[in-house]
């Protein structure tokens, strides 16, 4: 064979790799646009890398089509975050791309680990136990996610959000459990195409079509089953209006260096005051007004100046005079140390006022809040952008009182805690009746980053079977039903207040809140379990054997 020969032939399974990559990195960004009409891709997005992966001969193959696939992933599903962290930190454009590449293999490690798996098992799983194949590597693959360092917890399973149905089964295991069937759907796909091209045979065919078929029409019918159920567990209690504004003002750090502090926060308040009036006057009693995170941009109760108690008192009078109570996105000072919290006022008795506090504990590295072992004078210098904010105590619910003095349980939670499952059922644990969530997505306006935490915060009310409010500066604020249906919106890059009627809580359980994110541990628990333990059964059987006496 000639040099070029053999070159041409070893840069053959490299741009397969390539092209694969690129495929499936393509379809799965269709189906991130979070649009009904995608849905259907997500049963075979991820065919071509996985007949790339069939075709693999070696771990540094393997390792080179996962690497391809994460960073093709990365730049397709995530290529407005950079533009986005270069208006945020004015750092320069191409270090931000760079930076978000290079992390990508880091951040989407299971594509790595899938890649490995998969090859390892096809060159050592009997013909015979082929199944074995896409279930572990499908393990594998959830598993490992709980080990990924996402900054947007993104999965696959989300794509199936647009259907109304196939979410419904986010309340067993969580998106991730979503993504888990995802990738057995896929595999069920390649199989069949595989033995129509070898031409195997009609059971070799229909086999993985029928478990397909089994894995779409087993999640419809139960999503439908639980649309179903969820509608008659509403109760007749009066339902609970909620007033939100979202008055799209951004970048209160830039507007307070071309006009001032002061004028910054006096435009601020004047303006949630005249939405908020707007919203009081209209004909539906408003129970609770609720402004999003941060909106009153310095301590409240603890002012740093004799103007900031002037805002403070003005903002009680407010309250006061309106009888309406009010949960406002702002900071919270104790003992030296800030917090960004969700503030509670209510018209208390004889002119008095309740007030109690949430702080967020979920902080966004390197932004919000910077880990002691990393803070040092070197990394703010370099980073000046970086908080000073301290963590909060952990999952809380906020008991509050409406207009005419009905209690009510809040789950508050402040921006990017919307991510987490397992921190929402906590709170839903404690008897929450309402998700509250304020946000300041302003940094990502105009890109998919609104829509995608608006997808977030939808699972989050599936899994809990809680309805949700969620109220932002910039958008997107929205109503969210039980089953995750958005029932009202404020689009993204818009200036609105609105009355949302709250549906009543259903108050039905689910495994999601009982157990919490309890899918990607066992899944990875499953799945070292299941690669380990056939080599440490041999080694203890070997190591038996050797003590036992001979004849």
């Amino acid at each position: 064979m000639s040099p070029l020969a053999a070159r041409a032939r070893q840069a053959g399974p490299v741009l397969l790799g390539i092209l694969g990559a690129l495929a499936s990195a393509a379809l799965v960004a269709g189906f991130s646009q979070l649009e009904a009409r995608w849905v259907a891709v997500c049963w075979v997005a991820l065919v071509p890398w996985l007949a790339v992966l069939d075709r693999v001969r070696s771990w540094r193959e393997a390792v080179g089509a996962g690497v391809a696939f994460a960073l093709a992933f990365t730049a397709a599903v995530f290529g407005w975050f950079p533009e986005a962290l270069h208006s945020y930190s004015q750092a320069p454009l191409a270090v931000c791309w760079l930076a978000l590449l290079v992390l990508a293999p880091f951040m989407e490690a299971q594509l790595l680990a899938f890649a490995l798996v998969r090859h390892h098992l096809r060159r050592t799983v009997t013909r015979g136990a082929a199944w074995k194949v896409p279930l572990l590597g499908a393990l594998v693959y959830v598993g490992t996610e709980a080990l990924c360092p996402k900054l947007f917890a993104e999965t696959l399973g989300q794509g199936f959000f647009p259907s109304p149905a196939l979410r419904q089964v986010a309340d067993l295991a969580g998106a991730h459990g979503l993504t888990l069937l995802l990738l057995l759907g896929n595999e069920c796909v390649l199989a069949a195409l595989t033995a129509l091209g070898r031409r195997q045979g009609a059971r070799a065919v229909l086999t993985p079509v029928a478990v397909l078929a089994a894995l779409v029409l087993g999640g419809m019918g139960y999503g439908t089953w639980r649309l179903e159920q969820v509608a008659r567990a509403e109760t007749r209690e009066r339902p609970v209006v909620v007033g939100i504004v979202q008055a799209n003002i951004t970048k209160y750090e830039k507007l307070a260096a071309e006009v001032g502090t002061y004028d910054v926060v006096r435009m601020i308040l004047d303006t949630h005051y005249q939405l908020s009036d707007a919203l009081l006057q209209g004909p539906r009693p408003v129970d609770l007004l609720i402004w999003p995170e941060t909106v009153y941009p310095t301590t409240f109760g603890s002012p740093k100046s004799d103007v900031g108690a002037e805002f403070d008192a003005e903002l009680a009078d407010f309250v006061s005079e309106r009888r309406v109570p009010l949960l406002f996105g702002t900071y919270d000072l104790e003992h030296g140390h800030e917090y960004n919290a969700a503030m509670f006022l209510g018209p208390g008795r004889e002119g008095t006022l309740t007030r109690s506090a949430y702080r967020k504990t979920m902080l966004f590295p390197l932004t919000e809040w910077v880990p002691e072992p990393l803070d040092s004078p070197w990394l703010r210098e370099r980073l000046p952008w970086t908080g000073y904010w301290k963590r909060g105590p952990g999952p809380r619910t906020l008991d509050v009182r409406l207009r005419e003095g009905r209690p009510l349980s809040l789950a508050p939670l402040i921006c990017y805690e919307s991510i987490f499952p397992g921190y929402v059922a906590e709170e839903a644990r404690q008897g929450a009746e309402l998700i509250v969530t304020l946000s300041n997505d302003s940094w990502f306006q105009g890109t998919p980053a609104p829509r995608l935490h608006l997808m977030h915060a939808g699972f989050r009310s599936v899994e809990t079977r809680l309805p949700q409010v969620r109220v932002t500066n910039s958008g997107i604020s929205a109503l969210i039903s039980a089953t995750g249906e958005v029932l009202a919106e404020v689009p993204d890059a818009h200036r609105a207040s609105l009355a949302l009627t709250v549906p009543p809580t259903p108050h039905l359980s689910t495994v999601m809140m009982a157990w919490g994110d309890w899918s990607r541990p066992t899944a990875l628990g499953m799945a070292l379990v299941w690669l380990l333990a056939p080599g440490l059964l041999a080694r203890w059987r070997a190591r038996k054997a050797a003590y036992l006496p001979r004849a």
